[in-house]
């Protein structure tokens, strides 16, 4: 079966980003973070659902008592998409008016991580990532970080993979991580992709366990084994790439946002900003816990 890329949702968003799928509805969620917007796309029917969140959203997720789970400019939130109802849980980066949380997503068990970055001044590498248990409380993790990207887990969550997508930098890295506790041990280089086209955006896993690197700047997606060895290039229509995710009904079909802001050559990508369906990788995804909060 050959590969396909189509443009299943037009939208032409800032920075299209967040994709995550829920088995439960589904139903892919996904954000444009600039215009604090969260997208709800329906394969089946082929609509895409637009709710209006009032601030910069970096990433969602579905939260087993109803609703969304949210990290946004001004921390994090339960939004309810259908009644527009918003609860603020907590903002650990208060004390930095600079800062908005950017990429993250759920463990196996339901935790939600979220990370940081500076969205305003010069960048500089004060960004973090946080958990946010079901109990609501917050714990720091791994810190020193210019851009937080690229945060998933391995299908049987031992393994945790973050990334730094800042030009500095590049790198992907990964740990162990307890299940049991919710707690990453040391950071190791996963992969540095300076030895390919484009920085590390979004990421997520295979069932098979290998990483699917948004290539951002790069004009294409990477497959990587659990070793780090490149073992698929899959080329795209657009630029930046933001963030893959495996959905539908057998996880076989991987969606990737992308970013519509600061790109080259428009007229070469006139859908750049959103969302893409692939089939015929021939691969699945696993499926993405809900919040348990």
């Amino acid at each position: 079966m050959p590969i396909e890329i189509t443009c299943v949702a037009p939208t032409r968003s800032g920075i299209g980003e967040g994709a995550v799928w829920d088995v439960g509805d589904q139903r892919l969620w996904w954000v444009d973070i600039p215009n604090g917007l969260i997208h709800r796309y329906d394969p089946e029917r082929g609509t895409n659902e637009t709710f209006e969140f009032g601030e910069p959203v970096g990433c969602i997720a579905r939260r087993e008592k109803g609703g969304l789970v949210v990290a946004a400019k001004s921390g994090f939130w339960f939004f309810d998409p259908d009644t527009g109802e918003r609860q603020h849980i907590a903002d650990p980066e208060a004390h930095l008016p600079e800062s908005r949380f950017n990429d993250g997503g759920t463990d196996p068990q339901g935790r939600f991580w979220a990370g940081t970055m500076k969205d305003m001044g010069n960048p500089e590498p004060c960004s973090r990532f946080y958990r946010l248990d079901p109990d609501l409380t917050v714990t720091e993790g791994m810190g020193g970080i210019w851009t937080t990207n690229g945060l998933a887990f391995s299908p049987d969550g031992g393994r945790m993979y973050v990334s730094d997508s800042n030009p500095q930098v590049r790198r992907i890295w990964s740990c162990a991580y307890d299940a049991k506790s919710g707690t990453p041990g040391a950071l190791e280089t996963f992969f540095d992709t300076r030895q390919v086209a484009g920085r590390p955006d979004g990421g997520t896993v295979d069932a098979d366990g290998c990483y699917w690197q948004a290539g951002m700047d790069g004009w294409c997606l990477y497959r990587l084994s659990p070793e780090g060895e490149v073992l698929q290039t899959v080329d795209l229509p657009v630029e930046k790439p933001t963030k893959p995710m495996f959905g539908g009904r057998n996880l076989d079909v991987l969606y990737v946002t992308s970013l519509g802001l600061t790109v080259t050559e428009r007229e070469a990508q006139p859908e750049a900003g959103s969302l893409f369906a692939i089939t015929g990788l021939g691969v699945k995804g696993v499926p993405q816990a809900r919040f348990q909060g």
